[in-house]
């Protein structure tokens, strides 16, 4: 084992767009566990939207990212060292331990994952954070019902490809709002979507309604701006929003104003926003139906790689354009 860490740091709020000014890389002593405490070696960094909004200094659901410390996100690895008996070198583990090569956290942080299951970086995705908001997103808040339309924006990515094919087993029409041409094409040929708006084409509300003839009673949101206004135009009665995320407007410096506001009482429109966190007593239950899934191959998953720990900022950018096509990896070893 090395005698130094590698860590990537948060170094300063952006204004606007990140940056790669916004983080620091510097080498660390190496930490040891103290008692009670987990060493492991990551092996695979997650990065996601959420992330964001943690680099802003602004009341949210959970604290902001520190100026100085090591930039927040989920990671697999193995442990190297042990002062718990819940785990053994060699063990392979989800922790919280951020953007670094190597992290120590108290063994009640960490939870033990099955690589006979699946591979180690699936549990950043399709069996982690990004599946399990799919998962509870969508049977809990979103509520669909066989023959309803559901349309899910960002629908090549983590969470909105898992949360189509999920709707598809339930038997609902399914209609993804995707950048480009390729990643509808993804989500038709691949994932199995009724349809796919390439959002990018510049005729979104009118494509949309050629996409939903019968209008949406499901939104599962991922985007917000335009988008939603768009979505939100074309709504039935009594149907349902899924706030889930709205990363266009997570780089803006004034609020987006939406138009389509009306849509929402003539309609009676309930949304909700969710957070994983909120099912976090239940998570096993989400991975639990998701690996049967995957199990029968009714679940489908892809990902975006980043090599090496120097190069995540860079890649959490690009997820921040777009750029990313399915779950947003970083391999650290």
């Amino acid at each position: 084992m090395p005698d130094m860490n590698r860590q990537v740091l948060f170094a300063s709020r952006p204004q606007g767009s990140v940056t790669e000014g916004n983080f620091r890389i510097v080498d660390t002593p190496m930490p040891a566990p103290g008692e009670g405490e987990v060493l492991v070696k990551n092996q695979w960094l997650s990065l996601d939207p959420y992330m964001r909004g943690r680099m802003n200094d602004a009341k949210s659901y959970a604290p902001a990212a520190r100026i100085g410390e090591v930039m927040v996100g989920q990671t697999v690895g193995e442990v190297v060292a042990s002062r718990d008996p819940a785990f053994r070198p060699g063990d392979k583990v989800r922790a919280p331990l951020g953007w670094q090569l190597y992290g120590v956290a108290e063994a009640r942080h960490l939870t033990a994952i099955d690589v006979a299951l699946a591979p180690a970086s699936y549990y950043l995705g399709l069996l982690g954070m990004p599946g399990i908001t799919a998962w509870f997103g969508l049977h809990e808040t979103g509520r669909p019902r066989p023959g309803e339309t559901l349309v899910v924006s960002a629908a090549s990515g983590a969470v909105g490809s898992v949360v189509g094919q999920l709707a598809k087993i339930e038997g609902c029409r399914v209609v993804g709002i995707a950048g480009g041409r390729a990643k509808c094409d993804y989500v038709v040929q691949e994932l199995g979507f009724d349809a796919c708006v390439d959002h990018k084409a510049g005729n979104l509300a009118q494509d949309l309604r050629n996409a939903c003839p019968k209008g949406v009673d499901v939104n599962f949101e991922n985007v917000g701006g335009p988008i939603l206004d768009a979505v939100l135009a074309i709504m039935n009665p009594f149907s349902r929003v899924v706030v889930c995320g709205l990363i266009a407007e997570y780089e803006a410096t004034e609020p987006y104003g939406y138009k389509q506001l009306r849509s929402v009482l003539v309609n009676r429109i309930r949304i909700q926003g969710m957070i994983v966190s909120d099912w976090k007593d239940r998570h096993g239950e989400a991975v639990a139906g998701l690996s049967a899934y995957l199990g029968e191959g009714r679940l489908k998953y892809r990902e975006s790689i980043v090599e090496g720990l120097d190069n995540a900022p860079r890649g959490f950018i690009a997820l921040l354009k777009g750029e990313n096509f399915g779950k947003q990896l970083v391999r650290l070893a």
